[in-house]
């Protein structure tokens, strides 16, 4: 670790509600990360790896400076000013959709989720990501979080960052988000809720682009398999990556559900 260390921790932090939360979330003493943040102490190799692996950075990712580093994970510094004038127009719009949208219907949806759909990039692929969806002052958002990975190459991965909003509109859930550590494509997924007391499993249709050179425009089945309110996010982390889509690492049910694809007047639809 060097003296940039605490600065973009700080920036990484400012992405979350407070430091509390985040300490409790990583599973780190707050008494201990606080020196950390002011740079009086080094996380451990061990420590580090967590912070890294919540954050979704690299550890040489963290070490850069701190212009570089904020241009790296997608904030821009300095434009403030600009960026709070050009605003209204845009907000306006996303309160008019948070206006209509479902609080209740949404905070039953609150969780973590393991999501798969087909690969863009690798055709023939399934990929498991991470999703969270939370509400945070009656506004609801997700990070979602990709390595592209696969088995049999565990040292080959690229890792991927979404951060999105959430609407639940006519009985659909709506969900828009960006890469945020390039902001150079944005998705859109439309899952059909689960109306059951208790949230198991959520299918639809996500339409985005291939992080590959060609950035080929898709549309693809996904299903979100929810995983519960809180949980061990590194051991879910690991879990991650592409999949040969007969492995049977994926659940015969959601390979199944990912194949049903139903076409009418070139259209294609949720069934």
């Amino acid at each position: 670790m060097n003296e940039h260390f605490p600065g973009n921790l700080k920036l990484l932090c400012s992405h979350y509600r407070s430091i509390a939360e985040v300490c409790r979330r990583v599973e780190i003493n707050r008494a201990q990360f606080n020196k950390y943040l002011g740079g009086q102490s080094v996380p451990t190799a061990h420590n580090l790896k967590r912070i890294c692996d919540f954050f979704g950075v690299d550890e040489a990712e963290i070490a850069q400076p701190p212009q570089a580093f904020a241009q790296l994970i997608g904030v821009r510094r300095g434009d403030g000013g600009a960026a709070r004038a050009a605003a209204p127009p845009a907000y306006t719009h996303l309160e008019h959709l948070r206006s209509q949208s479902s609080s209740s219907r949404l905070a039953g949806h609150i969780g973590y989720y393991f999501e798969y759909y087909h690969s863009m990039s690798s055709p023939g692929h399934i990929l498991r990501s991470l999703v969270h969806l939370h509400e945070e002052a009656g506004h609801f958002s997700y990070e979602r979080t990709e390595r592209l990975q696969r088995p049999d190459a565990p040292a080959e991965h690229v890792r991927c960052r979404y951060l999105g909003t959430a609407f639940h509109l006519q009985g659909k859930l709506f969900l828009v988000d960006y890469e945020s550590l390039t902001s150079n494509e944005i998705s859109q997924t439309v899952l059909t809720p689960s109306f059951k007391n208790r949230v198991t499993r959520l299918n639809g249709l996500k339409l985005g682009v291939s992080s590959n050179d060609q950035r080929v425009a898709c549309c693809t089945r996904v299903v979100w398999d929810y995983l519960g309110p809180e949980i061990r996010r590194v051991s879910c982390y690991r879990q991650l990556g592409l999949f040969a889509a007969d492995d049977p690492g994926i659940g015969a049910d959601i390979r199944e559900q990912l194949q049903r694809v139903k076409m009418d007047q070139g259209l294609f639809q949720i069934t």
